[in-house]
């Protein structure tokens, strides 16, 4: 029960970094960004995981994932460009194989698990922003506007809040003075889901969950990521109203840390109780 609880705690902590350091690369500082995932990588190594050894320690995945995460560092510096959201995670991929590759257990673990958060978060990426967009899939506004926009949209309106449709991804909020609002990028929480969907499926591989039980677990972690965005979108809408926009983007940089952690810690305890 102690270790079960230390577990949650730590999980707890390492899901507000990552959240926090996907916001900064997207929307603030990159070495902040970098400096919270190497928190997080290191927060992990003091998890107590009691399944089994997992994958086998390999020197092909020291080699590989060495290779990964210099690529990814070259390609960056050679073509001047920002360390963004999907260079950090295909880093962090890279050093998750490089501790894979060690024969240290409580490394390895570590190494184990950053791998499938990493991957997971990196596919989906590809998925999503990059296979979509070089299809012209104009799913990611969709989603925005009808998963996202309206929905929220709909709930300040209860509360009395004069708001107006006047694009696919924006608003005009009608405050002390009218304020347009872009739901769009980080808004869709999209970013925070696949980091949740990468540690659930870690998790429940490294434990040896049952797939049922596992599936069960994705999904409860994908809708739970769902109404914790609307959420957070709202307490943002609200704050807009009534203490401007200023306000408003100093509590959108750090609500979403605190939000997903409440929300995640919770479907961790649910899962260290279903193991």
């Amino acid at each position: 029960m102690l270790d079960q609880n230390k577990n949650i705690i730590i999980i707890l902590i390492v899901l507000a970094l990552f959240t926090g350091a996907t916001i900064e690369l997207s929307e603030g500082s990159t070495i902040m960004g970098i400096v919270l995932f190497i928190v997080a990588a290191l927060l992990m190594s003091r998890m107590t995981l009691t399944g089994n050894e997992g994958l086998k320690s390999s020197r092909n995945y020291l080699i590989i994932g060495g290779f990964i995460a210099a690529a990814d560092l070259i390609y960056n510096y050679v073509n001047k460009s920002d360390i963004g959201t999907l260079d950090s995670m295909v880093f962090f991929l890279g050093i998750s194989l490089m501790a894979m590759g060690t024969n240290k257990k409580d490394i390895k673990q570590m190494g184990e698990l950053g791998f499938y958060i990493s991957f997971v978060f990196t596919v989906l990426y590809l998925i999503f922003y990059s296979f979509f967009g070089f299809f012209n899939i104009d799913f990611l506004h969709l989603f925005d506007h009808y998963f996202v926009l309206m929905p929220t949209v709909a709930l300040i309106k209860i509360f009395g809040i004069p708001v107006e449709i006047i694009a696919i991804e924006t608003v005009i909020l009608y405050g002390a003075v009218p304020m347009t609002i872009v739901i769009g990028g980080p808004c869709s929480g999209l970013y925070s889901m696949f980091l949740l969907i990468g540690i659930v499926a870690g998790y429940s591989r490294i434990e040896r969950m049952d797939i049922r039980q596992s599936l069960r677990l994705l999904g409860l972690a994908v809708l739970v990521a769902y109404l914790a965005n609307l959420v957070r979108v709202v307490i943002l809408y609200i704050t807009a109203y009534l203490y401007g926009m200023d306000v408003m983007m100093m509590v959108h940089t750090h609500i979403g840390w605190i939000i997903f952690a409440l929300t995640a810690g919770g479907i961790m305890y649910i899962m260290n109780r279903k193991k």
